[in-house]
C-alpha cells in the first residue's frame, strides 16, 4: 500500500488514459511496462499521483481529472505568431505538427503548429493535453522494492 505522507516512495503502476469521447491517448499496458515513478517528487501530473496515493496491492482505480488536476488550462498567451525565418527554409509546415527547437537561453522548446500563414506560423506552446479532462484506470502494482 501507498503511503501518503511518504514521499520519495518508489511505486509501479499500470494505467491507461482516455479522453471523454473513450479515445486512448497513453497506456503502460501497450507499451509494456509498468509506468515507475516516486511519490511527492513531481514525477507524474498532481492528479495522477493524488489518485495513486492510498492504493492497495493489486487495486484498481477508475478517476477523472480536470485540467487544473492534470496538465493545467490553456494559456493563451503561450500561442504566438513566429516568422517563418526562423525555420531552416526546407522546412514543411504542416497544421497540428509537433516542432522543437531552442529558446534563446538554449532551452529546449516544443509546440504544435496551430496555423499557418503567408510569412509566420502561429504555435502552440502549451502541453498538447492543456485544457482537456482525463481519465486514467490505474492498476496499483505495489512498492518498488531496491
Amino acid at each position: 500500500m501507498v503511503n501518503e505522507n511518504t514521499n520519495s516512495q518508489k511505486v509501479n503502476v499500470h494505467y491507461t488514459g482516455t479522453f471523454e469521447d473513450g479515445t486512448e491517448f497513453d497506456s503502460s499496458k501497450s507499451r509494456g511496462a509498468p509506468l515507475t515513478f516516486t511519490m511527492g517528487t513531481n514525477q507524474v501530473i498532481p492528479g495522477f499521483e493524488n489518485a495513486v496515493a492510498n492504493m492497495g496491492l493489486g487495486e484498481v482505480k477508475n478517476v477523472t481529472l480536470t485540467p487544473s488536476e492534470g496538465y493545467g488550462e490553456v494559456q493563451e498567451e503561450l500561442v504566438r505568431n513566429v516568422p517563418n525565418n526562423v525555420f531552416p527554409p526546407e522546412f514543411e509546415f504542416k497544421v497540428d505538427a509537433m516542432v522543437q527547437g531552442q529558446a534563446p537561453n538554449g532551452q529546449p522548446l516544443l509546440a504544435r503548429v496551430h496555423e499557418i500563414l503567408e510569412e509566420s506560423v502561429v504555435l502552440d506552446f502549451n502541453h498538447p493535453l492543456a485544457g482537456k479532462t482525463l481519465n486514467f484506470e490505474i492498476e496499483f502494482l505495489g512498492p518498488v522494492s531496491e
